[in-house]
């Protein structure tokens, strides 16, 4: 995995040390997610497996409410 990632913080990530975050970064190889506090721990996909992922998040917690 590229070292040259620019990670960026979800608007959504919380936390009174700025500890629990969830970061994405782009590279050539693909959409890069990690939690902050275990930043060698990187899950690689593509933007549409991503979007699919989260539509389904989306529609099940739709369903379930």
């Amino acid at each position: 995995m590229p070292s040259s990632i620019d990670w960026q913080k979800s608007s959504f990530s919380g936390g009174a040390q700025g500890n629990d975050c969830v970061e994405i970064g782009i590279s050539p190889a693909g959409l890069h997610l990690r939690e902050s506090d275990s930043p060698d721990a990187v899950l690689t996909t593509t933007p549409v497996a991503l979007g699919a992922f989260l539509h389904h998040i989306k529609v099940s917690a739709r369903t379930t409410t």
